[in-house]
């Protein structure tokens, strides 16, 4: 039974979703060619917006107008997707089915799928770099300086670039490795999108940063349990590959039940970083919790 922090956080995160997906709808290009359908299908096809969710709350930390925190939301949203996008092609991680629906490559090709994560990552930082999102020109320049790091080689990609190596490494990861590859993969994004709401607050981002690495963690610990235990109906995505591939995982490395321990220990760490906010944070206590609680 859903508690009264349960329904907060699920309202507050419905919330976040519909204004980005709003904002994305207008900022993505008009329906009519397979380049903007696919980049649309991609985009606009579901999904929890955590780390739209994590922008929009970071930025009421500090009072940030919500139009500027809905365009680095959606900024980061752009990002992911083409992420996705990208992971799902065969070279990569070859999936089919991506949020209980096909993926870009299926639907279009491969040639058009590589194209539309290329489209939504230049989207992004155009997004980022129009005077609506920050007046000050040096804050909308931090915006995209730190994006483009969580994103590129020495984020994001570094962390898949190591994932691919990692299939064929003489000996599985250790924990330590493991947890470097997963804050680099996962956790970088995350990262900016706790730290974009303090930048364009021109405030310290030290605490959310800290924040952020704990979440990071917890959520890909989730995430390898749900591997584990959940069904492939129930992620709309092909479940147990991990295994199957004996792909090192927090969950093979600690087992479920440390898994489970660990995450919980990130995340009682997360939300103590948050005190200095008080009450205001609470959304983000609550994002933390469902870090680890989701089903999917």
């Amino acid at each position: 039974m859903a508690t009264a922090r349960d329904l907060q956080f699920h309202a507050a995160l419905s919330q976040a979703a519909t204004a980005v997906e709003e904002a994305l709808d207008k900022l993505l290009p008009p329906v009519g060619t397979p380049l903007a359908d696919a980049m649309r299908h991609g985009t606009l096809s579901g999904g929890k917006r955590l780390r739209a969710f994590l922008v929009l709350e970071s930025a009421g930390l500090f009072r940030v107008p919500k139009p500027q925190a809905i365009r680095a939301a959606a900024a980061v949203e752009c990002i992911h997707a083409y992420s996705l996008i990208h992971d799902d092609l065969p070279a990569m991680d070859d999936d089919d089915m991506r949020r209980g629906q096909p993926t870009v490559h299926k639907l279009w090709d491969e040639a058009t799928a590589i194209l539309a994560g290329d489209a939504l990552q230049s989207l992004a930082f155009e997004i980022l770099a129009a005077p609506q999102t920050a007046p000050d020109p040096l804050i909308r320049t931090r915006l995209m300086l730190r994006l483009a790091q969580a994103a590129g080689a020495g984020g994001m990609v570094a962390g898949q670039a190591l994932d691919i190596a990692a299939e064929t490494a003489a000996a599985p990861l250790d924990f330590e490795q493991v947890a470097q590859l997963q804050a680099l993969k996962t956790g970088a994004l995350i990262g900016w999108s706790c730290e974009a709401g303090a930048i364009l607050g021109k405030s310290d981002v030290s605490n959310l940063v800290k924040f952020a690495a704990e979440l990071g963690l917890a959520f890909q610990i989730q995430d390898d349990i749900l591997d584990v235990t959940a069904e492939a109906s129930d992620m709309g995505k092909a479940t147990h590959k991990d295994g199957a591939a004996g792909k090192a995982t927090f969950v093979s490395l600690l087992g479920l039940e440390g898994a489970r321990k660990k995450a919980r220990d990130l995340v009682s760490t997360a939300c103590d970083t948050l005190s200095p906010y008080g009450s205001a944070a609470e959304n983000l206590r609550l994002a933390a919790e469902f870090a680890i609680s989701r089903n999917n």
